[in-house]
């Protein structure tokens, strides 16, 4: 396993582009490259990145090891019934991926659609969903893109069952794990890791109170050496991405220091 760090750990202090640098000065070689506004899924803004990139690894080997749209752009669209809808999603969708191509990135982190109505109890379509899923895998697969769904509290994906009931339809799709999302749907992540554990190719990291506040790695009360261990024992020895919210630190230090102690915890983990 190696320790990343995502570009959306910098969101709203600096763009996308500019947080790359950041990454590999805190000696990162994996990071996610999380796209904030639509004007991003071009090729011109694919030539930045690797502009970017390329002065970021005067620091540290960096590697974009997955690429992250805004979800609610267009992911919840390429579940829609309306043909123009799920079309229009699509040629966004295949947009990032030829970026994601461009920038050497092997897997695609997916939200998907939103359940928006909390009251309501929603009944999945799984025949739909799932065609639609390995339409989305095909796709990616031919920019040499692993499609990895992840499961985030307030989507279909909420639950381990869903993803459960979904693999067994889609034989290629991958997984990704976030311990904070599944503090936030009110499920241990081991019920997650459970089922993921076959087809798991990113780890998102964050830490948590006790009582539910969000705090970056090693200001909370989360085990990370138990969950590396977890990890390890299930096979997986894939990136492990740091992924925090700009509210949760005060500067860099801050992150220094957070990233380093994911890489004691991980090696007393071993």
């Amino acid at each position: 396993m190696k320790i990343g760090v995502s570009t959306a750990t910098y969101f709203s202090r600096m763009y996308t582009e500019e947080a790359l640098v950041p990454i590999a000065k805190l000696g990162a070689e994996l990071c996610e490259v999380f796209f904030a506004s639509r004007c991003e899924y071009t090729q011109k803004f694919g030539d930045t990145l690797n502009g970017q990139l390329a002065i970021a690894r005067q620091y540290a080997p960096l590697q974009v090891h997955s690429v992250h749209a805004m979800t609610n752009q267009f992911e919840p669209e390429l579940f829609s019934v309306n043909d123009r809808a799920y079309a229009d999603a699509l040629e966004t969708f295949e947009s990032v991926l030829k970026i994601g191509e461009q920038i050497g990135a092997k897997h695609y982190t997916f939200h998907g659609a939103a359940m928006l109505k909390k009251a309501v109890k929603y009944n999945f379509n799984y025949e739909h969903i799932s065609s639609r899923v390995n339409t989305l895998v095909d796709m990616a697969g031919k920019y040499g893109v692993d499609f990895c769904y992840e499961n985030v509290h307030w989507t279909y994906f909420s639950s381990p069952q869903y993803f459960a009931n979904l693999k067994e339809l889609c034989p290629r799709l991958s997984c990704t794990l976030d311990i904070k999302q599944a503090m936030q749907s009110g499920i241990d992540y081991t019920e997650y890791l459970a089922v993921m554990k076959d087809r798991l190719s990113t780890v998102h990291l964050c830490d948590y109170t006790n009582d539910g506040r969000l705090a970056i790695p090693g200001r909370g009360d989360f085990d990370f050496v138990t969950f590396f261990k977890r990890l390890a024992d299930v096979g997986y020895d894939g990136p492990c991405l740091m992924e925090v919210y700009a509210r949760d630190y005060k500067d860099d230090d801050d992150l220094k220091e957070s990233y380093a102690y994911l890489l004691d915890c991980l090696d007393r983990a071993k």
